[in-house]
């Protein structure tokens, strides 16, 4: 049992993402593209906070792949860590909690969703974070891209702060990302879609992929989707008017909210 627990923790770290071509100057913050001794280097250097992004691999509608939260949050995750300066990238989570998995509910009715318990998944985070103390981070950042996972993630960075407490370590879950970018008033603000750009499958979900990776975007499979059409499609928003302009600017406000959330708990530490 133990073994497959072990192969289950590692297949947790396999998300998927295209070979990032860094700019001029550029400098590296994913782990997994570092040598351990420049994690040191750097982590001398005083990048002690490490941003932990998890994303989810679900049924995003027809027109939508299903790697959607991974590819998003992998990029966000890197800009903020860039915007920061002094915080590196953990690989990204790519399976979360999605519904029961039997009899099946939520995503789990379509093919291609993964599914954790939500216990299985706070184990994980658990054991990530206690990693990253060991190592000697100062500062462990959740950044959920799914809205299934936020609760989980605010549950295990209160337990393990309690713990933790006097040690000068501490988890943050970084809410703002998800659930006070402003999204939503600047898609209304703007007037850019009609009906709930944040429903599943809809206009924003497409347009953020549309900026991180036009491929992930079925554009034949695009239509006016309804609530209603959730039950046999697996979306409930509408697509259209979604560009990838529109994409870059609403990544762009989940960038801007956890940095801002990241720098306040770290001038609290300072």
């Amino acid at each position: 049992m133990r073994i497959v627990f072990a192969i289950l923790l590692l297949m947790l770290y396999i998300a998927p993402h295209p070979t990032r071509a860094a700019a001029p100057g550029d400098i590296e913050v994913y782990i997994e593209d570092m040598t351990w001794p420049e994690i040191r280097d750097r982590m001398r250097q005083g990048s002690t906070t490490v941003i932990v992004p998890t994303g989810g691999t679900e049924q995003n509608g027809p027109h939508l792949i299903t790697g959607k939260h991974n590819y998003v949050v992998y990029a966000t995750s890197g800009e903020i860590a860039r915007r920061l300066g002094n915080a590196l990238v953990a690989p990204v989570l790519a399976y979360v909690p999605e519904g029961r998995i039997s009899p099946p509910e939520g995503h789990m009715r379509f093919p291609g969703t993964i599914s954790l318990g939500q216990s299985t998944f706070a184990a994980v985070l658990e054991d990530t974070a206690r990693s990253f103390k060991q190592e000697g981070f100062k500062l462990i950042c959740f950044v959920g891209d799914h809205g299934g996972s936020q609760e989980t993630q605010a549950q295990v960075a209160d337990k393990l702060n309690a713990e933790w407490h006097g040690q000068g370590v501490h988890v943050l879950q970084v809410k703002n990302y998800y659930a006070a970018n402003g999204q939503k008033e600047w898609v209304q603000s703007a007037k850019l879609s009609s009906g709930n750009p944040e429903a599943h499958g809809g206009f924003l979900d497409t347009a953020e992929m549309m900026a991180r990776r036009e491929g992930g975007v079925r554009k034949d499979k695009l239509a006016a989707y309804k609530e209603e059409d959730y039950a046999t499609l697996g979306v409930s928003g509408s697509p259209m008017g979604a560009t990838a302009d529109a994409g870059r600017k609403a990544l762009s406000l989940k960038v801007e909210a956890a940095v801002t959330q990241i720098r306040n708990a770290q001038a609290d530490r300072d």
